[in-house]
């Protein structure tokens, strides 16, 4: 057999994990890592957290999978919380943000079309955006990369340049139902949102009686130092899309919205096998135990400060290597002179620190929300010897 059993859709590298210690992964062979890519923004509160493995063991013991089919105490727990952390008057559980994304789309269309609007199908999005990789959210994003060999794309589509009010207003037609948008693009390269185009936004959502959509997959749950990445702009969404933190490391996603928004989605017009199963309820109400509160959020915001206050003057030992810090709270972009998948891997196999590579040539550091001073420390001792005997061209 010349193809491997798991399809080879991802360039795997050496390092196989096998366990985690709070802010660390252990390989296969013994070697530890300081994990500052936390699976992609995923693992919020590090690995092996008491409080998120009780809470799994304790709702497996019980039951585990029913179906949608009935009542849900667990489910309805947990999107209380949601609801009363959030603008969002309703929530619809997923199992990935991808899917979280799909609903936020479905939501946004049926919003016009339950109306008799059927020709408000459209939605803005934003170049460098990654909403996913099911075909809606492909086909959302603007990415060539993405798109070879799945055309053609589904339609209801429609680009402009990340940050661009006027080219954002000027793509307004008759099928537009709306804007969805990353307030912080993660993939993108750690790019904020100016606050003039988050307003910008809203004031022509509210004057041309659309939606704004954010998708805040990566962006949310605390990440950056607010619940939600919109709140540092004082914006109100109608829709929002949830996912990776929110269960710490087990499969979990919601679609958040407004009562007025959500008018469309009635009984039969979205559904899912494993949305909102007990175990992924008990996983994200865990994790809400943890960051669903004032005070863990303003320790977000607080470390991310002192973070890339820091990194700002790091990088000026290495003009050659950085150009700039950005981000908010503990989602922080390094944008590099050099291609960065080789520092990376650099990183990663000569000092032990993971980080994840992103566009706009960025090196992303996204580490879990609970790191202390030991592991900032401990962060800085490898990215200074990193950046110290790092040749570009070992890439």
């Amino acid at each position: 057999m010349s193809i491997s059993p798991l399809m080879p859709v991802y360039p795997r590298c050496d390092i196989r994990p096998v366990r985690g210690e709070h802010c660390h992964l252990i390989s296969e062979d013994g070697s530890r890592y300081l994990d500052f890519a936390a699976g992609i923004a995923v693992n919020a509160l590090g690995h092996s957290h008491p409080g998120l493995i009780g809470a799994i063991q304790r709702q497996a013991e019980m039951l585990m999978h029913v179906s949608n089919l009935y009542g849900s105490p667990q489910g309805e727990a947990l999107a209380q919380r949601l609801v009363d952390l959030t603008f969002a008057d309703t929530v619809f559980f997923t199992n990935s943000g991808a899917e979280a994304v799909e609903a936020a789309i479905k939501t946004a269309r049926i919003y016009h079309q339950s109306a008799g609007n059927h020709e408000r199908f459209e939605l803005i999005t934003f170049n460098n955006a990654f909403h996913g990789r099911t075909m809606a959210t492909i086909s959302a994003s603007d990415q060539v990369k993405m798109h070879k060999g799945f055309e053609p794309l589904l339609t209801g589509f429609r680009y402009v340049g990340f940050n661009d009010l006027a080219g954002a207003e000027a793509a307004i037609g008759p099928n537009t139902a709306g804007f969805l948008l990353e307030p912080v693009q993660g993939e993108g390269g750690i790019r904020v949102a100016t606050p003039e185009f988050m307003h910008g936004l809203r004031a022509l959502a509210d004057k041309h009686g659309l939606l704004l959509v954010v998708d805040e997959v990566q962006s949310g749950i605390g990440r950056t130092g607010t619940f939600l990445a919109h709140e540092h702009f004082g914006v109100t969404p109608d829709i929002a899309a949830i996912a990776k933190g929110i269960g710490g490391g087990f499969p979990l996603g919601a679609c958040l919205a407004t009562e007025k928004a959500a008018r469309g989605m009635t009984f039969g017009t979205h559904g899912s096998t494993y949305g909102g199963n007990p175990l992924a309820m008990a996983a994200g109400s865990a994790v809400l135990d943890v960051i669903g509160n004032d005070e863990f959020i303003a320790e977000v915001r607080a470390k991310g400060e002192r973070l890339m206050a820091r990194l700002e003057q790091f990088i000026g030992n290495y003009p050659e290597l950085f150009e700039e810090v950005r981000g908010l709270g503990l989602m922080i972009g390094l944008k590099m002179r050099v291609e960065p998948r080789g520092f990376v891997l650099h990183l990663r196999d000569k000092h032990g620190l993971l980080t994840v590579g992103a566009g706009d040539s960025t090196l992303r550091l996204l580490p879990p929300l609970v790191i202390g001073d030991a592991e900032t420390e401990e962060f800085f001792e490898k990215l200074s010897a990193g950046a110290a005997d790092y040749q570009p061209e070992e890439s």
